[in-house]
C-alpha cells in the first residue's frame, strides 16, 4: 500500500503538480475541493477518475477551510499520512478587499487542520505541510530573505499568513507534531490563476500576439520577485515532509527580476521589442519593432499583418487601480538550507518558465478563438 496523502486547494496550480506528482510516486491523493456551480477542476482533469472505478488513486471530496466539522470529518476517513495545506485566499490585492475572509481561511483555516489532527490522535502518524509565503517578509529587513529574517508583513493576506506559520510552529512545540512550513517565494506555471501578474502578462501578450488585445495594464513595474516554476516547488513540498525530524524551509531560485522585466521578457518571446518611457503612473511600453520569423514561428505568419499595424502604439501602461495600499517592492530568497538538508535545486530557470507560459497561452488564445468561432468542447462531469 502506498502513502495516503490529503492535499487542500488540489484544484488549484500547487495542488494540480502536487497530485501528479505524488500520483507518479505511488501515493493515494484525496483532495479538497469547495462546492460551486462550476466544476472548477481543469487542471486536475487529466487525472480524475471516475467514483464507479474500484481502488482509485484519486479521489475528490468537498470541502472549506473555513468549515471546521467538515475537515474534521474528512481527515477521519482518509486517515492521511501527509496533508498539505495549500488552500487559502491566496490573491495579494484582493486580501485588501476581503481581509476577514483571508483572516478566517488562511489563518484559521491552517488552525483547524491542526487541531483535527490532533483531536482525532493522527499526531503520531500524520505530517502536515503548511503553504506558507514570501509575503511574510513584506517590508524586508534584509536582503536576501532566508529562514531567520525578521517577518513585516504588508497585506490581510500576509498577516493571514503570519498566524498560519506561527501556529505550525506552535503545534510542533506544543505537541510534537510533524507540522512544517515551506517559506516559498513566487512560483508560476500555465496552470497560474489569470487574475496573478505573471499569467495577467503572458496572457496579454498572446492576446496582443493574436490581435484580440491592444493593451495590457499594470500596476507597480518596478515591483521585483524571486519567481520559480510550480513543478521545482511543489518537490520541495513533498521533500519537507520526508525529513526526519520537521522544520520550517526557504524555497526560492535566488534571482530576483522586476515586473517590467518580466513584462520584456514575455514579449520577448513572440519577437517583440518593447521601449519603455515615462515613470510611475505615466509609465508605458511602445511596440518599437518585431523579429518577423520569431513571431511567424511562435504564433503564425497570419497574424502578423495585425500586429505590424501597432508598430509605435502603446502596449503596455500603467493603471492605479493595481497598486496596493501597502507595497511590497523586492523579494528575493536564499534557499541554502533547502539544498543542503532537502537536496532540492530547481530546474527551470526564469527564461525557461517565461517561455513555456507565453507558448502556452498562445495556444490557449487560439483554440479559444476556434470555439467562438463555432467549434465545440467536450464537456467532462465531476463527482
Amino acid at each position: 500500500m502506498g502513502k495516503v496523502a490529503l492535499i487542500t486547494g488540489v484544484t488549484g496550480q500547487d495542488g494540480a503538480y502536487l497530485s501528479e506528482y505524488l500520483l507518479k510516486l505511488g501515493y493515494v491523493v484525496h483532495g479538497i475541493k469547495r462546492r460551486s456551480s462550476l466544476f472548477n477542476t481543469e487542471r486536475i482533469d487529466h487525472l480524475y477518475e471516475d467514483p464507479h472505478v474500484e481502488n482509485r488513486n484519486f479521489i475528490l471530496h468537498y470541502g472549506d477551510m473555513t468549515d471546521s466539522l467538515n475537515l474534521t470529518r474528512i481527515i477521519q476517513e482518509v486517515q492521511p499520512d501527509e496533508i498539505y495545506n495549500l488552500a487559502a485566499m491566496s490573491h495579494v490585492k484582493v486580501s485588501f478587499d476581503t481581509p476577514e475572509y483571508a483572516a478566517n481561511a488562511d489563518g484559521l483555516g491552517t488552525l483547524r487542520i491542526l487541531e483535527a489532527v490532533r483531536l482525532l490522535g493522527l499526531t503520531e502518524k500524520t505530517r502536515i505541510y503548511q503553504a506558507s509565503t514570501s509575503e511574510l517578509y513584506g517590508w524586508v529587513r534584509e536582503i536576501p530573505q532566508t529562514e531567520k529574517t525578521p517577518f513585516y508583513p504588508r497585506s490581510p493576506y500576509a498577516v493571514a499568513k503570519l498566524y498560519g506559520y506561527w501556529i505550525v510552529v506552535n503545534y510542533r512545540e506544543a505537541y510534537g507534531m510533524h507540522a512544517s512550513n515551506g517559506i516559498l517565494f513566487n512560483h508560476e506555471s500555465p496552470l497560474r490563476g489569470e487574475t496573478f501578474v505573471t499569467r495577467k502578462i503572458t496572457r496579454s501578450v498572446s492576446k496582443i500576439a493574436l490581435g484580440q488585445e491592444k493593451c495590457l495594464y499594470l500596476g507597480n513595474m518596478s515591483a521585483k520577485r524571486d519567481w520559480g516554476h510550480a513543478k521545482d516547488y511543489v518537490r520541495a513540498m513533498h521533500a519537507i515532509l520526508q525529513q526526519e525530524k520537521p522544520d520550517d524551509y526557504v524555497i526560492a531560485t535566488g534571482v530576483t527580476t522586476s515586473v517590467r522585466d518580466f513584462v520584456r521578457m514575455a514579449f520577448s518571446e513572440v519577437g517583440i521589442t518593447l521601449q519603455f518611457e515615462g515613470c510611475g503612473i505615466e509609465e508605458k511600453a511602445v511596440l518599437q519593432s518585431i523579429d518577423e520569423s520569431l513571431f511567424i514561428e511562435t504564433v503564425g505568419s497570419e497574424y502578423l499583418p495585425s500586429i505590424q499595424l501597432r508598430l509605435g502604439d502603446a502596449v503596455v501602461a500603467v493603471d492605479s487601480r493595481y497598486f496596493r495600499p501597502t507595497e511590497v517592492d523586492l523579494l528575493v530568497g536564499d534557499a541554502s538550507k533547502a539544498r543542503n538538508v532537502l537536496g532540492w535545486e530547481p530546474e527551470y530557470d526564469l527564461a525557461m518558465m517565461v517561455k513555456e507560459m507565453v507558448n502556452a497561452d498562445i495556444k490557449l488564445m487560439k483554440r479559444d478563438a476556434f470555439l467562438q468561432a463555432g467549434g465545440y468542447k467536450t464537456l467532462k462531469y465531476f463527482e
